[in-house]
């Protein structure tokens, strides 16, 4: 468990009641923007019987401080350690049924050579690769070996490796008595801890310990790891130990102890301290922290976009599957006007995007889906393409990926994606049921009219008001019509993605299709 508060920003406000999927601006309906027309008017539907196979998507942007998710999308190697996340509250249970992922991408189909940066071969390929071990495989034989090699080496490195092999290997020995295994485990986990702390502390002989171990060790007592209760003071006295010898790593870590005051008390300037000499030092994910810090002003800090924007190339420079953030970051800020110093340069934010999609992270992905949907960011219209990022989103449970996929399965894609009602609907009541507004809307839409599940009037007024009281002003004004204005429930109709003939492209009130 790491420390990395970070920043999640540009969310669409509550007011515009309109089933698009970001903040971004949507210029006058063309005929390009079929899903504005037909999403702003038909609501999704409530999914049955899915098993939400999608994890927790760790790569979201960093929420601003005070933001109740502030914690919850760290990275879980940047995430401050003994915060407890704040717990939504439960929603229904579900089980969902099957949605085929695999009609959403038909790689037999050629792809276009336009635009390659973000072909259908890259949507396919994107994502974090399972990460092997650096150590040899678990035997008795080679953890005999390891050790011996130890025992010869006055390493701290070699030292260190050894007790992470440890640590790694505990898990996984076996023997035919259980109780044997169980006591085997216990002596491998400490005799780890042993090994770390004699590295981190040098025996208490008066000399500076190994940083990579005292940063090891600080990050055990911050999960509880290693058979080590959890303590805050001892992991931020280890950071700063580490931190005092230029390690770029723990330079970062004492400056989150200070900005939640995990260890230590709240101090701003100490946190930007801190994260000022760990990006000097080189670490990205403070390169990052403070290009956002100076960019938006948290932290008290004065805005400095100039710097901050510097600081976010630097990181992205070393962006990888871990470590996107910047990348998307990057997009934001040359997406659209307003930002001093900045031109915007769509095709340059495109590339930021796609960058950070191959690398797996899910808003980049969306982002991409949305844009090649109605030709944002100088992309073409493309279905398929679309449709394939926005998949790769909503793998990982990017709640705005699955609502947008709930509306290409309500029209269908002919040659790429077969309509169907029940999956618009599934894929609605997934996002729903994670408390987007829009989706829970849809949802009362489609139970409302039974559009994919069975018509039920009163089912659908409590996912209008579960909408309206996150302040979605057309599931009010549905709960309105239904109670005051003597309107009978929508009827089923058949959406399309023709053209939005709207005077107005953002204007929530026009008339159902």
């Amino acid at each position: 468990m790491q420390y990395s508060p970070s920043y999640q920003h540009s969310a669409l406000p509550p007011q515009q009641a309109q089933f698009h999927h970001s903040g971004m601006n949507r210029p006058p309906p063309s005929p390009q923007q079929h899903r504005q027309g037909i999403l702003t008017q038909y609501p999704m539907m409530p999914p049955q019987a899915r098993p939400m196979p999608l994890q927790i998507n760790y790569n979201r942007p960093p929420p601003p401080p005070n933001n109740p998710a502030y914690y919850s999308q760290c990275p879980p190697q940047q995430r401050p350690m003994m915060m407890s996340a704040p717990v939504p509250p439960p929603m229904p249970p579900q089980t969902f049924g099957h949605v085929n992922l695999a009609l959403t991408v038909a790689p037999s189909i050629a792809d276009g050579n336009y635009l390659s940066d973000s072909s259908l071969s890259v949507a396919n390929s994107a994502g974090k690769q399972a990460k092997k071990s650096q150590f040899p495989p678990v035997t008795k034989e080679n953890i005999t070996k390891f050790r011996n090699e130890v025992m010869n080496s006055n390493d701290p490195r070699l030292m260190l490796d050894f007790a992470k092999y440890l640590m790694e290997a505990s898990p996984q020995l076996t023997a035919s008595d259980p109780k044997y295994t169980k006591k085997l485990r216990e002596a491998m986990v400490m005799e780890a801890q042993k090994i770390v702390k004699k590295l981190a502390t040098h025996s208490g002989m008066g000399k500076q310990g190994y940083a990579e171990a005292q940063f090891f060790l600080a990050n055990c007592y911050g999960t509880g790891d290693m058979g080590l209760q959890t303590d805050a003071e001892k992991a931020f006295s280890l950071y700063v130990q580490g931190s005092k010898q230029n390690h770029p790593s723990c330079t970062y870590r004492a400056g989150v102890c200070y900005e939640v005051g995990a260890g230590t008390k709240r101090d701003k300037n100490h946190a930007i301290q801190f994260y000022r000499k760990a990006a000097n030092l080189g670490d990205q994910v403070a390169m990052y922290k403070l290009g956002i810090i100076l960019l938006k002003g948290f932290l008290s800090q004065p805005k400095n976009p100039r710097e901050g924007i510097s600081w976010l190339k630097r990181a992205a420079q070393q962006a990888d599957e871990d470590h996107p953030h910047a990348l998307h970051e990057l997009g934001l800020a040359y997406e659209k006007e307003g930002i001093p110093s900045v031109i915007p340069d769509l095709n340059y934010a495109r590339e930021l995007f796609t960058q950070a999609a191959q690398f797996g992270y899910a808003p980049s992905q969306f982002k991409l889906g949305l844009a090649y949907e109605n030709g944002f960011l100088n992309c073409p219209v493309d279905p398929r393409r679309s449709i394939a990022w926005y998949s790769k989103a909503a793998e990982q449970g990017d709640v705005e990926a699955e609502f947008a996929l709930s509306g290409w399965y309500l029209t269908g894609a002919e040659g790429i994606l077969p309509q169907s009602d029940k999956e618009a609907y599934l894929w609605a009541r997934k996002a729903a049921d994670r408390g987007n507004a829009k989706a829970e809307y849809a949802v009362g839409y489609y139970t409302e009219t039974g559009t994919g599940t069975k018509q039920n009037l009163e089912e659908a007024k409590r996912w209008y008001m579960r909408a309206s009281a996150q302040n979605y002003r057309r599931a009010t004004q549905r709960l309105t019509e239904l109670k005051y204005g003597n309107i009978g429930p929508h009827q089923r109709k058949r959406h399309t993605r023709e053209n939005n003939t709207s005077s107005n492209a953002k204007d929530s009130e026009c008339s159902i299709m």
